[in-house]
């Protein structure tokens, strides 16, 4: 699932659309954020460079962490740092120019190449104008895209509306040279409102849970701390897609902290079981019995299997006379053979047309063909 969130940002929007958002939410309960957002950072910088991405740049906006802390957790992961395709903003060092006034230079040889400082994070429109500069910097005069990462969106509402930061991230995401954004908040520092807006915004949202609920202060302290070192180690990692024709898919994993970074795993059987338990009884069956199971079994799923050994067929809406003639000379014949001989069903899955990417978030039953 978290492969799946990289691979959105990776393959960027269509033209004409506004680029795919990623808004990371995570709490004082489960602070894993940072280190999801540095995953999928370095997921999208090894697409980039294996020209696999749509976007030819990466631009971040650093209010959390120093441009040195990016640069080095790059390098520590085995990607090439360099100016050619990698931009910091500096909204961390100075946001509010007072160590200009001192004449204080904080910032590494190698950062200070890959990075320019914003010394006023209140003005808005200059921070946008120099995301897209910086942007446009790294991918030249060649009609390209970059993408931006922010990497905590709650410093910025330290200083301004969230009114004005929706218009920014707005902005970033409609702006046709930006290929994907994404961005950190800790939604237990904000209102819900504050939270709904930004989510709204976004077309992904990965939320950081803890694994169990605690609460300390309460009897049975001892059992709620061991609890607690449980949730130092995993958390919960759900997502919710927003896709295209507006249905909402919503998956959950795993996610495990390491001294290498976090790896995420499937749900594990125990919490399987507890959620078998919560589900209410009722009067009709929810489980399948063996032989509609057997019968599901034998459905080939539309999945891009149609073309086996044969040419993909684009489907424009209409019928070809080929098809209806090669139907009626089987018709008359008698050849016109069911699937109740072989006992198996098939389901036939024809593309719209190039431009709908393999395993896309369309939903493939409006193309389908029983």
């Amino acid at each position: 699932m978290a492969e799946t969130i990289c691979r959105t940002l990776r393959d960027g929007g269509l033209e004409g659309e506004h680029a795919p958002a990623l808004a990371i939410k995570d709490s004082v309960a489960s602070s894993f954020g940072l280190d999801v957002f540095s995953h999928v950072l370095t997921q999208l910088s090894n697409y980039i460079l294996a020209g696999k991405s749509q976007s030819r740049g990466l631009v971040v906006v650093a209010f959390r962490r120093s441009p040195s802390f990016y640069v080095n957790l790059l390098k520590e992961r085995g990607i090439d740092v360099n100016h050619k395709w990698i931009r910091i903003l500096d909204c961390y060092t100075d946001p509010l120019g007072w160590k200009e006034l001192l004449n204080v230079k904080e910032l590494s040889q190698e950062a200070s190449t890959l990075s320019s400082i914003c010394r006023d994070v209140r003005d808005l429109d200059k921070l946008y104008s120099s995301i897209i500069e910086l942007g446009k910097g790294l991918i030249g005069q060649e009609k390209g895209r970059f993408s931006v990462a922010i990497d905590l969106v709650s410093k910025m509402l330290r200083h301004a509306p969230i009114s004005s930061v929706a218009i920014l991230l707005s902005n970033l995401r409609s702006h046709d040279q930006v290929s994907s954004i994404f961005w950190l908040l800790h939604s237990d520092l904000h209102e819900v409102r504050v939270s709904a807006v930004l989510e709204y915004l976004s077309s992904m949202v990965a939320s950081i849970e803890p694994i169990i609920a605690t609460t300390i202060g309460k009897k049975g302290d001892l059992e709620n701390l061991s609890w607690l070192e449980q949730n130092f180690r995993k958390g919960k990692f759900h997502v919710r897609f927003k896709r295209r024709n507006g249905r909402v898919r919503v998956m959950c994993e795993e996610l495990h902290a390491e001294l290498s970074g976090i790896n995420f795993t499937s749900v594990s059987s125990e919490d399987g079981i507890i959620n078998q338990r919560l589900i209410p009884k009722v009067q009709f069956n929810l489980q399948l019995s063996e032989k509609e199971q057997t019968e599901r079994a034998k459905v080939v799923l539309p999945f891009e299997h149609q073309g086996n050994g044969k040419p993909i067929q684009i489907y424009d809406g209409r019928r070809s006379i080929s098809d209806n003639k090669n139907e009626e000379t089987l018709v008359s014949t008698g050849i016109l053979q069911t699937d109740e001989d072989t006992g198996k069903g098939e389901i036939i899955y024809f593309r719209d047309s190039d431009d709908e990417m393999p395993d896309s978030d369309e939903d493939p039953d409006d193309d389908l063909d029983i």
